[in-house]
């Protein structure tokens, strides 16, 4: 189970949003195969659908393994 707040304590060093859906991306596809999300992303870039881009993000880059 991948945790968002453990993505953001792992990858400290994100800046943007779009970096931490890359890295979300990144560990889908290292194997990861269900993704919570407990914290709100502390970046100014989030946006106000940033669950739903999140979850597009891990859903995306794990069918792409699949293939």
């Amino acid at each position: 189970m991948l945790w968002l707040s453990e993505v953001l304590l792992q990858a400290h060093d994100l800046e943007s949003f779009e970096q931490l859906k890359e890295t979300v991306g990144e560990r889908a596809r290292g194997g990861e195969m269900f993704f919570r999300m407990d914290v709100k992303p502390p970046f100014p870039d989030t946006p106000q659908d940033w669950e739903d881009k999140l979850e597009a993000a891990f859903s995306a880059a794990q069918k792409t393994d699949l293939t």
